[in-house]
């Protein structure tokens, strides 16, 4: 591990997207190994877009549309992640889960593996996540107090947190999910991660970065 001049890499996610969950266990990784703290920002990318000029999936053309899926599917082999092109609660409202991501993180809690795993039970478990009963379960299996939590995710202070995280994003620059934010760059998905790391080599050693050939 090396000695970092930024401690802290914001992280703005939509837990409904595809391409955050196709590299949320890749993030959570990159951090650990640079000794960094993920700060969790969860959006209504609905309230993003609108701000933004952003177009939600169903509102896309139909050849924007069959690329995504064609993306998803190389994207899974590359990988090797389970994706279901076409889950069974999709969309689903992801707001309670968004509100317990905040209400854990506000109390110190850790959230990565929530959010991860709230995003694999859409992307490749076909649950329900806008099931308060489904999320105390992955909250348990997370380690989390499942019940508790959820009730702290419906105060209003929380709901409040979440909706501000709009404009926060949009001051910041953020247009989709996920956004990784380090030292003043802003990194937009997963396909990105390498050069974030980069950037965080950089931030420690002062190293420039690759050079041309």
């Amino acid at each position: 591990m090396i000695e970092q001049q930024v401690s802290t890499i914001d992280y703005y996610v939509w837990l409904l997207s595809d391409w955050a969950y196709l590299g949320g266990v890749r993030f959570v990784q990159l951090a650990a190994r640079h000794g960094l703290k993920i700060n969790h920002i969860p959006l209504r990318m609905q309230d993003v877009y609108a701000g933004s000029g952003g177009v939600l999936l169903a509102n896309r053309s139909w050849q924007r549309q069959a690329y995504r899926i064609t993306e998803l599917k190389r994207w899974r082999s590359r990988l090797g992640i389970p994706v279901n092109i076409e889950p069974k609660f999709f969309p689903v409202d992801v707001d309670l889960a968004s509100c317990v991501v905040i209400a854990a993180q506000q109390r110190g809690l850790p959230v990565a593996d929530f959010v991860n795993a709230v995003m694999r039970a859409i992307w490749a478990e076909d649950q329900n996540v806008a099931d308060p009963g489904v999320l105390v379960t992955i909250a348990e299996r997370c380690g989390l107090e499942g019940r508790q939590i959820l009730d702290a995710a419906n105060a209003e202070a929380v709901r409040a947190e979440y909706h501000r995280n709009t404009e926060r994003a949009l001051a910041a620059g953020v247009f989709g999910s996920p956004f990784y934010a380090f030292a003043g760059e802003l990194f937009w998905g997963q396909d990105r991660l390498d050069m974030l790391e980069e950037a965080i080599v950089r931030s420690a050693t002062g190293y420039p970065g690759r050079g041309p050939d």
